[in-house]
């Protein structure tokens, strides 16, 4: 009979090559998203900040159904999950759909998506011996990242081949998303046999004053994200005339770079704290920014007309850009060591990853206006503010700590 620390072992090494599939899924999926909505359904900047609305909106419902489902446990919910991203992805890859039914599909691929992320977080977690959440976590992600960039290359030579097309009857490369989310699925049902879950007898949602500054954190965290992920790539993609082609590369780059920079982050988080690590990370966000404002302007307003620099300066500060995302885990790490009960970790990171997704579906809208109606570095002007106020809120953290 398997001990438990057999089991243990067991159960780590299947949750790597579940998070191994999980960077291939969702760099054959999620990451092209940009792309596919400007060139399957010749989007603008204000379109594609109300596409955020059904893409986000399952990142508020997540609080409601993994809180109110917490009695399966993190696994069977996790499952779900899949089976849902399963769907979604699969509908976008073999129909393709017309716009009104690709919306419904999103909706459905990215309510399985943000529900097995606050999951993955608390899986991956409840596997770390004697804290070192840190660590573990870096590991994970970092992993993740190595087979995102594969990922990444596979994009790269599959659309500039013309092997993959977003304007094709089916979209090939979401069906090998599929494929991987498919194998999770397999995954989490060996896992669930060597795995003890954290689970509560009933429904848990979970709303108390100890973890303010964390809801705070995430409230930030979402609308900056978002920003991030939609209007960075966008200065690239709009501005600059970028494909899905030209896209990869900076990916490549980024996980490249990640790959070696994730498991660092996690070291650092154990060794200096979760308070140091967030301020550094919004000073590095902030830095980001003003370089997004300052190249958006110079291009929408003419000023960089014909400096074939302001390309490769545009390339730099995205790929530092997809670089610090992976300084997110902190938030979550904090959460972790801040739990008043085990059983608060999973409800609590649903309703971070909800209040997140409010201020990231209206900064998304917003911004899309901002972008349209004043120009791109305005957008920028406003996540810039929002990384000073995350290293606000990050430094009273350190100084309570100091004070305790």
């Amino acid at each position: 009979m398997p001990t438990p620390n057999q089991n243990h072992k067991k159960a780590i090494t299947l949750f790597m090559i579940l998070v191994a599939l999980y960077g291939l899924g969702m760099g054959f999926s999620d990451s092209i998203f940009s792309v596919y909505f400007r060139e399957a359904y010749d989007v603008d900047a204000v379109g594609r900040g109300w596409i955020e609305l059904p893409r986000e909106l399952p990142g508020v419902l997540v609080m409601f159904i993994v809180s109110g489902l917490a009695f399966l446990g993190d696994i069977k919910l996790a499952l779900v999950a899949q089976a849902l991203g399963i769907v979604g992805i699969l509908a976008l890859g073999l129909l393709s759909p017309p716009f009104e039914w690709m919306l419904v599909f999103l909706f459905i691929k990215s309510l399985g998506a943000h529900m097995f992320m606050p999951l993955y977080d608390s899986i991956g977690m409840s596997l770390a011996k004697g804290g070192g959440y840190g660590t573990t976590m870096g590991r994970f992600n970092g992993l993740r990242t190595a087979f995102g960039m594969l990922a990444a290359i596979a994009v790269f030579f599959g659309f500039r081949s013309g092997f993959f097309s977003f304007t094709t009857p089916v979209v090939s490369v979401f069906l090998i998303a599929g494929v991987m989310f498919a194998g999770i699925f397999v995954l989490l049902l060996m896992l669930k046999r060597n795995t003890d879950e954290v689970k509560s007898d009933k429904p848990r949602f979970v709303m108390k004053k100890a973890y303010t500054k964390y809801y705070i954190l995430a409230m930030l965290f979402g609308a900056r994200k978002q920003i991030m992920y939609v209007y960075g790539p966008w200065v690239l993609i709009e501005l600059l005339g970028f494909g899905a082609d030209n896209m990869a590369p900076l990916m490549i780059a980024g996980s490249a770079i990640g790959i070696f920079f994730i498991p660092l982050v996690g070291k650092w988080i154990d060794r200096f704290g979760t308070s140091r690590i967030m301020m550094i990370e919004a000073g590095i966000f902030m830095a980001v920014y003003l370089g997004y404002g300052i190249i958006s302007a110079g291009l929408h307003d003419g000023w960089f007309a014909g400096m074939a620099a302001v390309v490769g300066i545009a390339i730099a500060v995205n790929i530092a850009d997809r670089v610090t995302i992976h300084f997110g885990m902190v938030r979550n790490i904090y959460m972790r060591s801040i739990a008043l009960a085990p059983e608060d970790v999973t409800p609590t990171l649903a309703t971070g990853m909800a209040l997140d997704h409010v201020l990231s579906i209206t900064s998304a809208i917003v911004c899309g206006y901002l972008w349209w109606e004043f120009g791109p570095q305005y957008v920028f002007v406003f996540a810039g503010v929002l990384a000073a106020g995350n290293m606000i809120v990050a430094g009273s953290i350190g100084r309570e700590a100091k004070a305790k």
